[in-house]
């Protein structure tokens, strides 16, 4: 191998760090998102996301139903140059009706950051996508968030994940105070006080006085009752809190602790400059030629998101590809894993948001967005050299299920092109009544929102009116031996089959009880609540 490009690989990877937010809807989410990139120096104003007509809109919400409701739906990137390092922001969408995005997501991301609201701590949509990143052994970074707020005490929100997530914690800095007498948090990598002033809004960067421990200023900046209380809780922490100990946050099993708040910046510097420090660079990814490590010198990458019409006025399609190993570069020609075919990569793009611009070379880490001309699906390998494919990307089970009628029979090409698009783009799963009189599209959807959203993009974006006709089911199972095991199976009670865009078969249930009955009268049916992995193979 040209030792050239496995050093350029070696410095290209050193630098690079990539991560993924994960929250409960309303944790501050997109706040901390747009603050990062302030510190980023990507945009100088901050634009807090709410639904308020006058404000500038975040940044990372560039959809008009996002911008109206002032939640997150879909996911984007954010990519910024921070102190010599070059950072890949994976936004994913707070709301829990698009929590397969950001299943999908995680695929892409070396490391997470779990935000919470300090007054609420763990709610049940962080739980659910803690485990996604365990199962993964992503490292897991925690930002308390809203000190500014009445929240609960510190030692309290660390227990409950120390208990609750089996994770060990260690605090990176401990705050001064909370609710309307947070002042400042401690930094203990450096042993020093940061207090804070409010900026307005928080919109631009929070001034921030350093103080030694012993500093005599202390006195004179800081109410003595708080002075005193910080002194406590540090004894306490130095007495019962672990050490930190990178090789368990790398692995996953220690999370390092950050307390401040997004809203007025306190806090969000000391979190980028500890996580540079900390985080996982760029690693290997399982493929079928065993782990392929960052430097192998050929390009491969995956796709792990489309996105169909992000400019309207283009009616673009984009794949999100994840750069694993090489460098890409602009023209270069690809083979593509699943089909055999050759395709060239042409019009790459360096995405931030709805904001685009041509890059001519990427790197390990790197997110790029390429033209789709109908060739990606999710999940799918691109590489270079020797064929290779990486492990695919699984779809979750729907709990709510409609049939989507087109009234307008005129509009019967506007229709299908919107289905097939928002299919491939996983905005939604879509099944088949094998009832050939039923022509109509299964909507199969995680939460509401997902129904919502697709009427509203097939309105907008293709101009076609739509119904919903729910449907009495609330669990999928995928039957894992395909249609040979169900026909050996003879005739099922209380459920009905219908197939996915694979033209698999999957049982629809109208509760877990029906379920877990036709699982006791067949033990011989084995049933999977997510979807077999495709790879090499084309949707029907």
């Amino acid at each position: 191998m040209p030792t050239e490009i496995k050093d350029e690989l070696q410095v290209a990877v050193e630098r690079r760090r990539n991560f993924a937010i994960i929250s409960h809807p309303d944790a501050g989410k997109t706040t901390l998102t747009e603050k990062l990139l302030l510190y980023g120096g990507a945009i100088h104003e901050a634009g807090a996301v709410k639904v308020r007509k006058a404000q500038r809109h975040a940044t990372s919400d560039w959809m008009a139903m996002e911008q109206q409701r002032g939640i997150s739906i879909t996911s984007t990137v954010l990519q910024f140059d921070y102190r010599g390092a070059q950072i890949n922001l994976l936004d994913t969408p707070g709301h829990q009706d698009f929590s397969e995005d950001t299943y999908r997501t995680l695929a892409a991301a070396d490391n997470a950051v779990m935000l919470e609201d300090a007054a609420k701590g763990l709610e049940p949509q962080t739980r659910k996508l803690f485990e996604v990143c365990k199962l993964r052994s992503l490292p897991i970074f925690t930002f308390m968030n809203k000190m500014d707020r009445p929240g609960r005490e510190p030692l309290e929100l660390l227990d409950e994940i120390e208990k609750e997530l089996g994770l060990q914690t260690y605090a990176v800095n401990w705050p001064i105070g909370m609710g309307d007498r947070f002042r400042g948090v401690f930094d203990r990598r450096k042993k020093q006080i940061h207090l804070f002033e409010r900026s307005e809004h928080g919109s631009r960067e929070a001034l921030d006085t350093v103080l030694e421990l012993g500093d005599p200023r202390i006195e004179d900046l800081l109410d003595q009752d708080l002075y005193y209380q910080l002194k406590e809780d540090l004894e306490l922490l130095e007495e019962l809190g672990s050490d930190l100990d990178l090789d368990a946050v790398h692995s996953g099993k220690m999370t390092p602790v950050f307390f401040g708040s997004a809203m007025t910046n306190f806090g969000v510097q000391l979190f980028l400059d500890a996580f540079l420090e900390y985080a996982l660079k760029p690693g290997s990814h399982k493929s079928t030629i065993g782990d392929v490590p960052p430097d192998y010198p050929e390009f491969t990458g995956f796709v792990f998101k489309l996105q169909a019409n992000m400019d309207p006025k283009h009616r673009d399609r984009v794949a999100f590809v994840r750069v694993c190993t090489g460098r890409f570069e602009k023209d270069m020609t690809v083979s593509h894993a699943r089909t055999g075919k050759t395709v060239r990569l042409s019009r790459p793009q360096k995405l931030f948001a709805q904001d685009r611009e041509s890059i001519a070379d990427a790197y390990p880490g790197d997110v790029i967005g390429l033209n789709n001309p109908g060739v990606f699906a999710i999940g799918d390998t691109i590489y270079n050299g020797k064929r290779l494919e990486y492990e695919g990307i699984p779809c979750f089970s729907p709990e709510l299920f409609a049939y989507l009628k087109n009234p307008n029979p005129s509009k019967f090409k506007q229709f299908n092109k919107g289905i097939s698009e928002l299919r491939e783009e996983g905005a939604i799963q879509i099944m088949y009544s094998q009832d050939e009189s039923k022509r109509d599209p299964i909507l199969a959807a995680v939460g509401q929102l997902q129904f919502e959203v697709v009427q509203f993009r097939m309105q907008n974006e293709y101009g076609v009116e739509t119904r919903l006709d729910m449907l009495p089911y609330s669990v999928a199972r995928w039957v894992a031996g395909g249609w040979d095991a169900l026909k050996k199976v003879g005739r099922l009670f209380n459920t009905v089959t219908v197939k996915d865009s694979w033209g698999r078969p999957v049982l629809l249930f109208k509760n877990e009880w029906n379920c877990r009955q036709v699982e006791g009268e067949h033990p011989e049916l084995e049933l999977r609540n997510s979807a077999p992995v495709v790879s090499g193979q084309e949707p029907e």
